[in-house]
């Protein structure tokens, strides 16, 4: 398999920048530095069964795409590589002549509304899922089946645990039996005998690791003392919403998470900057016709990221931008896509221009 190194030696690439942050204005002294690239395969190995359309390294902080799904990637409008295309001079590493012929104006249309702006709002959902988990988060005990077990007390009911300390009961000494016609409605009986000659077998198999109530086989004649309700639709719920949890808890970023606790605003800081970088970029795309990677606004965003703003104000904020970026592309002189013709033209173009020169041996600066 390729390798970026191998990219590198081999003399393959048409274009290396640095992305992210610091292209953006917005790193702060801990940030990383993100490379993306274009390369071109050589013509025996485009020609062969093994296309590579990207590489990437392990930490995917740096990545080159091949020409061709550059190419693709650029007709969707994908703000990644047309952001490449905007990258500020500091932040260019490399750039072979024969890329100077792909302009962002060239592509821009009212795919970006799209691309951009729709991408936006699925980090402000993004943002309001982290807000919820930040503030309500699961209990770290895991809930057992029997907190979502309630029993009849006259016309109300009781938490079964409730219900067995009242009435000094162990859950060892119940057992339920389906009620016929009725979900989830179990009759419960109480084996009283000093013995337990009934042999109920209590509630649930284990407290901690059932899934469900557990059934016992009830003499006949024998009358039960209350009924017990399962809810058990709020147990599958409470179970999916707690794997998610667990699962978040696990995958998040420990520094961005502890930077969302310092600033004190319960939201992921670094998610809402973005939020707000994209949806002005794609406003300033619609309006202007041009995509401005190094950020005019950087000081607003910076206070995003320190936390300066409430979470509120700032999904607020947001909410009535994205429907000034959907006004702005319903009025923009953009056009709806790409025209697919001229990109594969410049495709071609660069192809053969490589190729042919790699046939004639003439070398190309290194990257």
């Amino acid at each position: 398999m390729i390798q970026i190194a191998d990219l590198r030696r081999r003399n393959l690439i048409l274009f290396e920048a640095i992305s992210g942050s610091r292209a953006y204005g917005t790193n702060l002294p801990h940030s990383d530095t993100d490379l993306k690239g274009v390369f071109i395969l050589p013509e025996t190995e485009f020609y062969g069964l093994n296309y590579v359309p990207q590489v990437a390294n392990d930490t995917n902080d740096e990545v080159f795409y091949e020409l061709r799904r550059f190419v693709e990637l650029l007709l969707k409008n994908n703000p990644t590589v047309l952001e490449l295309l905007g990258t500020p001079p500091d932040c260019v590493v490399y750039r072979h002549p024969l890329f100077e012929v792909f302009r962002a104006a060239d592509f821009l249309s009212k795919l970006c509304r799209q691309s951009f702006a729709e991408y936006a709002v699925a980090q402000i959902r993004k943002a309001k899922g982290l807000n919820k988990k930040i503030n309500y988060p699961e209990p770290p005990a895991r809930k057992s089946v029997l907190d979502f077990c309630y029993v009849t007390v006259g016309a109300g009911a009781q938490p079964v645990a409730t219900w067995l300390e009242r009435r000094g009961y162990q859950a060892s000494q119940c057992g339920l039996a389906n009620v016929n016609h009725l979900n989830d409605l179990y009759a419960v009986f109480v084996d009283d005998t000093p013995e337990q000659r009934h042999n109920y077998r209590g509630l649930v198999r284990d407290p901690e690791t059932s899934q469900d109530v557990l059934l016992s086989a009830v003499p006949k004649g024998e009358t039960p003392v209350a009924y017990l309700s399962f809810n058990r639709n709020g147990y599958s719920t409470y179970c999916r919403v707690f794997r998610e949890y667990k699962e978040w808890e696990q995958k998040r970023n420990p520094e961005r998470y502890q930077n969302t606790v310092q600033h004190g605003k319960n939201y992921d800081a670094k998610n809402m900057l973005h939020v707000f970088r994209l949806l002005r970029m794609a406003e300033e795309i619609a309006t202007e016709g041009q995509i401005h990677v190094r950020r005019p606004d950087r000081d607003f965003l910076l206070k995003i990221r320190r936390g300066a703003f409430e979470y509120e104000q700032l999904v607020t904020e947001a909410e009535a931008l994205v429907e000034r970026v959907e006004a702005a592309f319903i009025t923009s002189a953009l056009p709806q896509a790409p025209d697919p013709e001229a990109a594969e033209q410049l495709l071609v173009q660069v192809r053969q221009a490589w190729y042919a020169a790699s046939k004639s041996e003439k070398p190309y600066p290194t990257a």
